[in-house]
């Protein structure tokens, strides 16, 4: 009897959780973006913008953020320290509280992005062992409230962004290529630098890897955009004389080789060599990159080709934009629309926004 009793009330419990309302994306106030910010005050903390930039909600980070990602069902959030960093904070998009704080294995740091699974039963978190910026792919268990439960290399140095191609399990990771000093970030291995675009299925294994030629091992892969097939757009920041003209945003499809985009004529030095965010436009016919130190965003065909630019002060965070152009966010405080006519501001606030604008839903 003991035991019938006990399966009725397991049953009884299961029929109770199947009732309880399952929260979405929607509860949380349907936010198009993430974003890192820092007040007048100098306190930072992780945002959840509208579409229109209006901010609807947002949660206190103990330092500077950097970038974010969304589960792809539950209204939770995952935002990165700055690299290197050493905390990741779960983050409940419907109160603003706080779900967990994911904290590296020693000698480890964050190193500022990470992606969920298709089904959102892991997180991977893009990691350096800190004496040697060897990368390492975290893995941890959601259902057990962000544990962690192992790792795998990311196929080279100092990983940055890493983001699931859509409709698949492969991970593609923009490794920089960059050695740094673990306490002040100063590149240690410049002359000797490799990044490469990898492809990891979530147990690890090189799937495909995308090299740069030579004479560019010092364009630093570090952000990533991927289309809906699954082409994948890069950015790179240069470390080598930024006299010399290369290419800051390439593209990829898996099996094929990397197309680099040049620039219009006469803007081959307008980014000052360093490429911020990069994002795909509506219907993924356009692909932008922005430049905080050059003030600019520059636009191009999903095929490579360069078709307009638009100049704003410290303007980096970038997604694509509903009305048509991308959304932008700078360092004054600005969300705005930009398209090849120019910039039409969305809202502005007293706050600074940081270096992303993280997509929610896709």
């Amino acid at each position: 009897m003991e035991t019938d009793m006990k399966r009725r009330h397991f049953l009884a419990s299961l029929a109770a959780a199947a009732t309880v309302p399952r929260l979405s994306w929607a509860d949380a106030g349907s936010p198009a973006f993430l974003a890192a910010a820092k007040a007048p005050d100098g306190s930072y903390a992780i945002w959840g913008l509208a579409a229109d930039g209006t901010q609807i909600f947002s949660q206190p980070l103990p330092g500077r953020g950097h970038a974010a990602t969304a589960h792809p069902e539950r209204p939770e959030a995952v935002a990165f320290a700055r690299r290197p960093g050493v905390f990741a904070l779960v983050i409940d998009c419907v109160t603003g509280g706080l779900v967990a704080r994911l904290t590296p294995p020693e000698g480890r740091q964050f190193n500022g992005h990470g992606a969920f699974s298709g089904d959102g039963t892991r997180l991977y978190t893009s990691e350096v062992v800190a004496e040697g910026s060897e990368g390492r792919i975290g893995i941890w268990d959601v259902a057990r409230g962000y544990q962690r439960v192992g790792e795998f290399a990311s196929n080279g140095i100092g990983p940055h962004e890493i983001l699931r191609l859509p409709g698949q399990e492969v991970l593609v990771v923009a490794n920089g290529g960059i050695q740094t000093d673990p306490t002040d970030r100063t590149p240690l291995n410049i002359e000797t630098m490799r990044p490469n675009l990898s492809y990891l299925s979530p147990e690890g294994e090189v799937l495909e890897v995308v090299e740069l030629e030579p004479d560019l091992w010092k364009n630093s892969i570090r952000h990533l955009s991927v289309r809906s097939d699954g082409r994948v757009a890069f950015c790179m920041q240069w470390q080598g004389d930024l006299m010399e003209p290369v290419s800051l945003l390439g593209l990829h499809d898996r099996g094929r080789k990397a197309v680099l985009a040049e620039p219009l004529p006469g803007e081959e030095f307008a980014m000052k060599g360093y490429a911020g965010s990069v994002a795909f436009g509506r219907a993924g016919r356009e692909v932008a990159i922005t430049s905080p130190r050059g003030g600019m965003v520059q636009a191009y065909s999903a095929e490579g080709e360069a078709l307009w630019s638009v100049r704003r002060a410290d303007v980096c965070g970038l997604g694509v934009c509903a009305q048509g152009g991308f959304t932008a966010t700078d360092g004054a405080g600005l969300v705005s629309q930009i398209t090849r006519d120019g910039i039409t501001p969305f809202k502005r606030s007293d706050v600074a926004w940081d270096n992303h604008l993280i997509p929610i839903g896709v």
